[in-house]
């Protein structure tokens, strides 16, 4: 049986960035597993259940999955991890990641371990959560990221979200900027704006811009592992 990990933040999670390919996959056969750093429950963004932001009927779907889903709520913590009982491993995104799952050495770790190994295995990495590229290196101490082709979350959809001293509506300040970062540690970035989803892939790495690109993100995640999905 295919195996994945999915690696949330506790600080805040985009709910249709991790509910979207968690049901994809699960619905296709994928054993999934959920950790967070600390082991504590994630916690969503409100904002990605605010029915004015994402629409009524996403919503709904949305909090229900957060609140009743066994695997989000009874997550393992990173550290007890072992990468190689999975052949996946997706990083769900939201602004949340900045302040956990990014700058945590065993999810960087995970990451490096599933894109060094010598098979099939796979990372899916989206929106804000493709900031872990700007800090992830490889055993050689280079950069993951660079040379490889990459989306994620773009600083003109960034600038409608911070203010002039990069603090969110929250009032908490943005540590980072997930384009500038990764483009600084050598990724080949295009967030494809003109595009209505927007999926790359290189290699073993999988990249997806944001909530709109969940779907195509869980299905093209399948299609690279091989996982057969009845119509």
């Amino acid at each position: 049986m295919t195996e994945a990990l999915f690696v949330v933040s506790e600080h805040g999670y985009w709910g249709e960035e991790c509910v979207e390919p968690l049901e994809t996959l699960s619905d296709a056969g994928v054993e999934i597993t959920v950790a967070t750093v600390s082991g504590q429950p994630p916690q969503i963004d409100e904002r990605s259940v605010d029915p004015d932001q994402v629409g009524e009927e996403t919503a709904e779907r949305i909090r229900e999955v957060h609140e009743s889903d066994e695997r989000l709520n009874d997550p393992i913590p990173i550290g007890e991890v072992h990468a190689d009982d999975y052949d996946a491993v997706v990083f769900p995104g939201g602004h949340g990641t900045e302040w956990d799952v990014n700058q945590d050495k065993h999810a960087r770790a995970i990451l490096r371990h599933v894109l060094e190994r010598d098979d099939d295995s796979k990372a899916l990495v989206v929106c804000h959560a493709v900031g872990i590229l700007g800090f992830a290196r490889d055993s050689q101490g280079a950069f993951l990221v660079n040379g490889r082709e990459v989306t994620g979350f773009p600083n003109e959809w960034e600038e409608g979200i911070v203010d002039e001293n990069d603090l969110m509506p929250d009032g908490r300040k943005l540590p980072y900027w997930v384009e500038d970062e990764v483009k600084a540690a050598g990724g080949e970035w295009d967030a494809e704006l003109d595009e209505d989803a927007s999926v790359t892939v290189d290699g073993d790495l999988i990249t997806a811009r944001g909530p709109e690109s969940s779907s195509a993100a869980a299905q093209t995640l399948l299609e690279e592992l091989g996982v057969e999905v009845e119509a």
